[in-house]
């Protein structure tokens, strides 16, 4: 990478990271405001929203930004991915936080114009969301990523159960918009529940597999060891994304 694009990518990195702080800051910072005002923790209007996003979307965007750095794709694209990135992630998380401050559901809320536009406005930028992941998890399986032992699998493993928390979210908003727009707001809250755990437990191996690659590589032991580490790590992903999937099918 010649010295120009390399630092364009320090800097694009470097917003990045500074986006997903303050956005992990505003999650905390509701964490303070639900323990000052209380209210339902549950539901869809309550604290929670802005808190488990905020500190969400901090993490990935954190998180996606570090394990990009081992894929092999032109700077130039993934500085223009990332960018939109960071600016889809403050939308989605600025959305649901003005609506919680308002008092009104963030998603799914078709009750005025307004909450209308933020509500399809989130559910865009969810869509948007899906094709960038997704354009980074197809660069990761097309060519092998870079970086330490174990951290090809790590990174590809890691996109491919995004890949599950993506299609269990747009699977939510889908249905809830079917069922708001047919009449049926209440079932739309509802329906989100079965698919709720698989979304969250699929959502951050993108982060968790990448780093624990990584602390492997530092350590003394062998490669062997440091495989069947990673390979049970994988597989007790892999089983708990299958239980919250059957979970889901049978709750659904």
């Amino acid at each position: 990478m010649s010295a120009p694009r390399a630092r364009s990518a320090r800097r694009v990195e470097r917003l990045c990271h500074a986006t997903g702080v303050l956005l992990v800051l505003s999650g905390l910072a509701h964490l303070v405001v639900f323990a000052v005002d209380g209210g339902p923790w549950d539901g869809p209007v309550s604290w929670r929203k802005p808190v488990t996003f905020g500190v969400s979307f901090g993490v990935t965007l954190i998180a996606v930004t570090w394990v990009t750095s081992y894929l092999r794709v032109g700077p130039r694209l993934r500085t223009l991915l990332l960018v939109v990135l960071a600016a889809d992630c403050v939308v989605e998380v600025g959305g649901i936080t003005l609506q919680a401050w308002r008092g009104v559901p963030s998603h799914l809320d078709m009750e005025t114009p307004f909450d209308t536009a933020v509500s399809m406005t989130l559910a865009v930028g969810g869509g948007v969301l899906v094709v960038l992941l997704t354009v980074f998890a197809a660069v990761s399986f097309r060519h092998r990523p870079s970086g330490p032992a174990g951290m090809d699998l790590a990174v590809r493993s890691g996109f491919a159960v995004l890949l599950v928390a993506l299609a269990s979210g747009a699977a939510m908003i889908a249905r809830g918009v079917v069922l708001t727009r047919t009449g049926h707001q209440e079932a739309a809250y509802r329906s989100t529940a079965p698919l709720k755990p698989l979304h969250g437990v699929s959502l951050h191996t993108v982060l968790v597999l990448p780093a624990l690659a990584w602390l492997l590589s530092r350590t003394p032991w062998s490669e062997p060891l440091r495989r069947r580490i990673l390979y049970a790590a994988i597989g007790s992903y892999v089983t708990a994304v299958i239980g919250a999937g059957v979970w889901a099918a049978f709750a659904y």
